[in-house]
């Protein structure tokens, strides 16, 4: 099955760039091109990509918008990636926030954004334990803790949400917790619906601003 992206990007070297790199690979496709958060939603119905490779700063509406408006507008919204130059960037925690389901820098390697693409688009998120701490330490406009006190995560709950806030898959966590994978993916759903997110980057976002997830040291 072929991955559909719609690359979205003010820059059209950036644009060609990614377009290049996404379709020398046999199972990804580029569709369609945008240089405006502004395209996006009729691109969107009309073509019906799988994910989105959204610049989060461009000049008439940007990713962060653009996000939230797919989320909150489509029945079956593609799945969003940000791209951005500084992964300490306001821009980015915010899209996070919004939805996003994980962020690139322009610089990473081919090998990365392709990675990155397969692993949106089979459903997970993209995680970077520590890129995802600094943005929230740096960005964070006040703490979640009344978040996570009402959620009344059962221990195992939680558990689970301090893995999940390390990267690991739920294949990871099955094995760390010597739990089947479906159990994982059931207490993952009950955290999700608990705290009221969309995904596990906000699930996990949620858990550092509360402080519920205590960084080791040096990491």
């Amino acid at each position: 099955m072929t991955v559909t992206v719609l690359v979205v990007d003010d820059d059209e070297l950036i644009r060609v760039g990614l377009r290049a790199i996404v379709d020398a690979q046999p199972d990804l496709t580029v569709v369609g091109e945008a240089a405006d958060g502004a395209e996006v939603p009729p691109l969107v119905a009309r073509l019906r990509p799988d994910v989105v490779l959204m610049d989060v700063r461009m000049p008439a509406i940007d990713g962060i918008q653009a996000t939230r408006h797919l989320l909150a507008t489509s029945a079956e919204p593609p799945r969003i990636l940000v791209v951005t130059t500084f992964e300490n960037d306001e821009y980015v925690y915010q899209a996070l926030r919004a939805g996003a389901h994980g962020f690139l820098l322009k610089r990473a390697r081919p090998t990365e954004i392709v990675d990155a693409i397969r692993v949106v688009a089979k459903g997970e998120s993209l995680l970077f334990p520590a890129a995802l701490r600094r943005l929230v330490a740096t960005h964070a406009t006040g703490p979640a803790g009344d978040r996570l006190d009402r959620a009344r995560l059962t221990e195992r709950e939680a558990e689970v949400l301090r893995l999940m806030a390390t990267g690991l898959s739920n294949a990871e966590i099955a094995a760390e917790l010597v739990l089947g994978v479906e159990t994982v993916k059931t207490h993952v759903g009950n955290v999700l619906a608990k705290l009221g997110a969309r995904d596990r980057t906000q699930a996990v976002i949620a858990a550092y601003e509360a402080g519920f997830v205590v960084p080791s040291p040096g990491g």
